[in-house]
């Protein structure tokens, strides 16, 4: 990113997939939006920090994860927990197409802790391997494994404790 244009390239290349990202540790779309852009404003200044070593991608997703864990422990976010409902993909309300399982999948994930959430949105909405994931968390493969036979457990049984029945989620879904 040399210029303002790249800049405005990598906003619309990129900013929807991170606005989600961020949506799902925050919960919040307003909260999400401020600090998606705050990383893109990051990013255009500390453009020379970037190394090469990865996909340009993956380093703005580290950068929002890493700004969506510092808000996460924020004195603000501790005082004040807002909780949106699921809204889905791209737009600030619901789709028509979203159906009602979709909606109670989507908010039963973002009820998850976040390290089963993000190995779960990563895997099954971003379509990483194991292999991806695993660099972009900085952990080892068979952790994100064990994080992931954790989360589809913890999520089964929450959609059972809210009288669904987890295996059509897990046929239809996954």
């Amino acid at each position: 990113m040399n210029t303002q244009t790249d800049l405005e390239q990598t906003i619309r290349q990129h900013g929807e997939e991170l606005l989600r990202l961020a949506y799902t540790y925050v919960k919040n779309r307003q909260t999400a939006e401020d600090l998606v852009q705050d990383v893109f404003l990051k990013a255009f200044v500390k453009q020379t920090d970037f190394r090469g070593d990865s996909h340009y991608k993956t380093y703005l997703y580290r950068m929002v994860m890493n700004r969506c864990k510092d808000y996460l422990r924020s004195w603000h976010y501790r005082k004040t927990i807002l909780m949106e409902p699921f809204q889905g993909a791209s737009s600030g309300r619901p789709s028509r197409e979203l159906s009602e399982d979709n909606a109670i999948l989507g908010n039963q994930v973002l009820a998850l802790p976040i390290k089963y959430r993000e190995v779960l949105v990563f895997y099954y909405y971003k379509e990483l391997s194991m292999r991806e994931i695993a660099e972009l968390l900085n952990v080892s493969e068979n952790t994100v494994k064990t994080r992931m036979q954790r989360g589809r457990k913890q999520l089964k049984l929450n959609l059972e404790r809210g009288g669904y029945d987890a295996r059509f989620f897990y046929q239809n879904e996954y």
